[in-house]
């Protein structure tokens, strides 16, 4: 072999082991930065993506379980904005007239809809232990189900009764009650409790019933069957169905609802599933169920590829919006605050069977106890959220929000924890 190429071959090598000597020297250089980093404090500038970094339980949930770090760029957090609605008249709020618990909005024939439990009788509720034919025992006995019509979401035009009371011993022969709105194929679906007793009696026997139609503006024609069970005895639902809330997914009807559990005089609200291929059952219980382990109503809205919740009011994770991918293993996506009660939003893309849901912005709620315990009536109100895809609304993402000393104030102790403190007091000054 010539000199040369002895030449050659020691020149590669070198370059070879120069190489090799380089890209440790460079991987030894970023595996020290990358220690460094990790050795200083988290960074000034919240990351947008989750740092590759130790972090505390708290920093890894703040990017692991909400959609942003900040609740301002959190598709699925919004405060709530409250608007009294026109026309509606409550008999001067004598308690004798009541509505709540609307439905979903839909807009059909150029104008929007809602359905909701109105009351209207000669007295406000007086318990179970004082109701009969015509006394209610609480605000939702003795009611039907109505509807109105409105051009902006504002000003309603009442329309009438939707579904009224059957005869007895029908399904919801004492009373009919939270309905919700289905669309499926050309007809629609009014899903509500049927009572067949007054409230408060037992356990509120209310399993669902379903009415349906070739138009919003009805006549709706009773199924007359149960379309959705009590639970059997002993199991978490045994007693109430409440709430029924369909939406269209995978091709199938599902509705979630509400129970209470645990016995009195505190219950434990919970919210299940039940799915159909047909809105008319038979309808198959989540194995799953509950799915939901808080919030007082049903609210819910097709997603992206998955489903929200608005968990109101009741349980641990109440004042909460919960997002599940599959619809049924539900997790925190933010917390938030006064947030409307039994809502009933509008959603555009709630039957479309969609696996982008664009979210919401509005919709319909209610009020209990608007003037006194006395007078105990609900009014229906609006509220307004931006919970949607398609509006950026820095103000619906305010996180900071003052109120005057009087709201607090209405906050306040009752007698019986007044008397207990001045007790305590005076126990203590005794050792003194």
């Amino acid at each position: 072999m010539s000199k040369n190429f002895f030449t050659v071959i020691l020149s590669v090598c070198a370059g070879v082991i120069m190489l090799s000597c380089q890209q440790e020297v460079t991987d030894s250089k970023m595996a020290q930065e990358q220690v460094s980093d990790t050795k200083d404090g988290f960074p000034f500038w919240l990351p947008k993506e989750k740092p590759n970094r130790p972090m505390s339980a708290a920093m890894a949930r703040n990017y692991d379980n909400y959609m942003a770090p900040r609740p301002e760029d959190n598709e699925l957090y919004s405060q709530f904005k409250y608007t009294e609605l026109k026309s509606f008249d409550y008999h001067g709020g004598d308690g004798t007239v009541s509505r709540r618990d609307p439905s979903k909005v839909i807009f059909e024939n150029g104008k929007y809809y809602v359905w909701y439990t109105k009351r209207e009788t000669p007295t406000p509720p007086q318990g179970a232990d004082k109701s009969n034919d015509t006394i209610p025992s609480t605000d939702w006995d003795l009611a039907d189900i109505w509807y109105a019509t409105s051009g902006d979401g504002f000003t309603w035009e009442e329309q009438g009764v939707a579904v009224p009371r059957p005869p007895k011993p029908a399904v919801g022969w004492r009373s009919v009650t939270t309905t919700d709105i289905l669309k499926w194929k050309g007809k629609y679906y009014l899903y509500y409790q049927g009572f067949m007793e007054a409230s408060g009696k037992r356990g509120d026997d209310c399993p669902v019933a379903v009415s349906y139609a070739d138009s919003p503006d009805g006549p709706w024609t009773p199924h007359n069957e149960i379309v959705i069970a009590n639970g059997a005895e002993g199991e978490w639902d045994q007693y109430s169905i409440h709430d029924p809330y369909p939406i269209v997914r995978e091709d199938k009807i599902w509705i979630y609802y509400k129970s209470d559990a645990d016995g009195d005089p505190r219950l434990v609200r919970m919210q299940g599933l039940a799915i159909a291929d047909d809105p008319l059952g038979p309808f198959e219980k989540h194995p799953l169920n509950p799915v939901i382990n808080s919030g007082h109503e049903t609210t819910l809205f097709p997603f992206k590829e998955g489903v929200a919740a608005l968990v109101i009011k009741d349980g641990n994770e109440h004042f909460t919006i919960q997002y599940a991918r599959d619809g049924v293993n539900f997790e925190i996506a933010s917390i938030t605050s006064l947030m409307p009660t039994a809502a009933g939003p509008y959603v555009p893309d709630a039957f479309t069977n969609t696996n982008d849901g664009r979210g919401i912005t509005w919709g319909i709620s209610h009020i209990t106890n608007a003037t006194t315990w006395e007078q105990n009536h609900a009014v229906l109100l609006r509220f307004d959220c931006d919970l949607s895809l398609d509006v950026d609304d820095p103000d619906m993402k305010q996180h900071n929000n003052y109120y005057k000393p009087e709201f607090y104030y209405r906050h306040g102790l009752n007698g019986e924890q007044r008397n207990r403190i001045l007790a305590a007091n005076q126990e203590l000054k005794k050792t003194k």
